[in-house]
């Protein structure tokens, strides 16, 4: 049997005062910028920095917030490193200036629906694009969440969205695609969506896995969200093999060692 391909580690840092993971650890500039060395020490592959919450029931931040917690953070990181810097957001002139500041993936809960501008900063910018599914807003989505075959439904908005994107003028091969786990997801669908995650290696496109602390895995373990590192280990190590090309992560090293674990397994004879 063949080796998986590599897949790449993303180390998140929220900015947020609000963060469900994390508490606000990181929303003051010199902390946020201590993880990212953390984060690149452990050996992230990439960074996603995000300026506002999208936890359930969280409630928006103005533009000027969110740039404030963002850009900067993207120049000082800029100054020591070369990073591939995301910028999670669903604001148009977030992503923009983030762009300018050195950042070279938008990654948008919204798919680029949320912000109308949001498809041009992709086209004229030449990034890679995230698209999530998402059932909802993030004020609305675990309100009571439901499907008739989450899998089947959530590929063939994958599948219209990709169209719709490319006749927009995006090209597909700057497009990741994220499921979407915990955003519009009761457990039993997360779980559908992380045990058919090689379902949707037919639309041809990186998957991006985003479980890292998520609600559902509280509910597994009984877990706070600080205390589920060991749990997100443990999704990642089972999702390699499945198509995964990125895993948005909190702890870089233990996914790291979970990953090589699995795919030394995966690999033996």
């Amino acid at each position: 049997m063949t080796s998986p391909s590599p897949i790449e580690i993303m180390g998140i840092v929220n900015v947020t005062p609000d963060s469900f993971s994390d508490g606000g650890s990181f929303y003051d500039l010199e902390a946020a910028v201590a993880q990212v060395r953390w984060l690149i020490a452990s050996g992230a592959d990439s960074i996603d920095i995000g300026g506002e919450s999208t936890r359930p029931f969280a409630e928006g931040v103005s533009l000027d917030e969110e740039l404030r917690r963002t850009i900067e953070l993207i120049r000082q990181v800029r100054t020591f490193s070369s990073i591939p810097i995301s910028i999670d957001t669903r604001k148009a002139e977030v992503a923009r200036q983030a762009l300018a500041a050195g950042a070279s993936i938008i990654n948008d809960i919204t798919a680029l629906q949320g912000d109308p501008e949001m498809i041009e900063v992709a086209r004229a910018s030449g990034a890679r694009v995230v698209i999530m599914h998402m059932q909802g807003t993030p004020e609305t989505m675990q309100v009571d969440p439901r499907y008739d075959d989450v899998v089947e439904e959530i590929y063939s908005f994958f599948a219209q969205r990709l169209e719709e994107l490319e006749a927009a003028g995006i090209d597909q091969e700057r497009i990741i695609i994220d499921p979407g786990i915990g955003f519009g997801k009761r457990l039993a669908h997360n779980l559908s969506l992380i045990k058919q995650l090689n379902r949707f290696t037919r639309l041809g496109r990186p998957i991006l896995l985003g479980h890292s602390r998520k609600r559902f895995l509280g509910e597994l373990t009984g877990q706070a969200a600080p205390d589920r590192d060991l749990a997100t280990a443990v999704i990642s190590a089972l999702s390699v093999g499945k198509g995964v090309s990125i895993l948005r992560v909190h702890d870089v090293a233990a996914t790291r060692q979970a990953v090589a674990i699995a795919e030394a397994v995966i690999a033996a004879t």
